[in-house]
This record gives C-alpha cells, structure tokens and sequence, in this order.
C-alpha cells in the first residue's frame, strides 16, 4: 500500500502533473514507513531523520538517541499543525515505481484512483502513533545542517518557508 497525503478532501483520480524533479508528469506517493514525513501541512518546513546500517554509532546516539525516527519542527507552525485536518488517501501500489528508497518516493505515471481515504484530525497523533518523535525547535536551520553533515539518512522538506534563524517570536503565528 502507498499513500498520498493531501489538505483536499474528496479527490476521486489523482491525475500525472509536471515535476521539477522527473522527465514526465507522474502521480506522487510515498510508503507506509515514510508517510511520517508527511503528516504536516503541506508548506510546513521539516527535518525528518533516521539511521540506517550506514549510519555510525556516535551520529545514532546524538540524533536519534532511543528513538527511531525523528520529524523536527518550527515553534511556530505548532498552533497551525494542531488545527489541521489531512487526508491519507491510500494507492494501489502494482501503479507505481520506487525512485528514492530513502525517501519512500513512488511515482506513477498513469492517473490512480484511491483505494480509500483516511481523515487525519489529528496530525500530532498520528505522527507520534506511528512511533516517531516530534522535536519542536525554534528555528531549524542549524539542525538541518548537522543532520546533512552526519551519516543519518534524511529528508528535509518545504525549508523555503523556515524561520532563516529568527526567532519564533519574530515568526507570524498562524
């Protein structure tokens, strides 16, 4: 099973549109163990990490700790998470193809029909039920460029719209 986890309910046919980052236009969709990077408004900025056998012993234990996953978030986007409603819709995967394994990233080029949809009211809960911690930073800029250093693998997502340093209280709440 594959997912697409959107802010638009009711969406019937999920229909290839043009990516920066592949030739032809596709369907987006990520895996079941990576849909943790996605249970956030879509423009929120985040740092999710995890260690894989790559990963060294020291990188695991200043990151990780006992954790296995991480998703690091602004201050500032916590009222606005916390108010947010989101919808996983589920996908056939026979559909789609792997591109970025550490990622969790499918694409498909034809249209999909969901499986079903499932409605997340609660974001925070349906990250932290899937075992993942949820940091909670002022700014993160600074862990972003620890995390690409070390041998973690990562995905950091939407940081055109992070803090750039400033505090939160600088930060329009939403």
């Amino acid at each position: 099973m594959l997912f697409h986890v959107s802010e638009e309910p009711g969406i019937v046919e999920f229909s290839p549109r043009p990516s920066k980052y592949t030739q032809d236009p596709v369907v987006w969709a990520v895996n079941e163990e990576k849909i943790r990077n996605f249970l956030l408004p879509r423009d929120c900025p985040r740092v999710t990490y995890y260690a894989d056998a790559n990963t060294v012993p020291e990188d695991s234990a200043r990151f990780l700790g006992t954790s296995a996953a991480i998703v690091a978030i602004e201050a500032s986007w916590w009222n606005r998470i916390r108010a947010f409603t989101l919808f996983s819709y589920h996908l056939p995967s026979e559909a789609f193809t792997c591109i970025d394994e550490c990622a969790g990233y499918f694409v498909s080029r034809e249209s999909v029909r969901p499986l079903q949809v499932e409605i997340i009211e609660d974001p925070i809960a349906a990250l932290l039920a899937r075992g993942v911690e949820l940091r909670i930073l002022p700014t993160l800029g600074p862990l972003r460029d620890s995390v690409v250093a070390s041998t973690l693998q990562f995905s950091i997502i939407r940081m055109r719209n992070a803090n750039a340093g400033r505090p939160a209280t600088q930060v329009e709440r939403g």
